[in-house]
């Protein structure tokens, strides 16, 4: 998955308090897809799937930053 195709990264805390975001992963079950071996941390939304990840939305959002770093060099 590219940067510039993530839509959203949505702490996993979100689904305790946001009945519209479980909706809404219950409408997307299709296309979901679960990386995590373990807990979930985070969920990061693009156009096409929804990824349940092991890491949290902070390091994700490090790690992005980073590559686009990388990328303008």
């Amino acid at each position: 998955m590219k940067t510039n195709e993530v839509i959203a990264i949505l702490d996993k805390q979100l689904l305790q308090s946001s009945p519209l975001i479980l909706e809404f992963l219950k409408e997307k079950e299709e296309v979901t897809l679960n990386l995590s071996k373990g807990s979930i941390k985070s969920i990061v939304v693009t156009d096409e799937h929804i990824y349940y990840s092991p890491l949290s939305s902070g390091t994700l959002k490090k790690r992005s930053l980073q590559k686009a770093i990388l990328i303008d060099e």
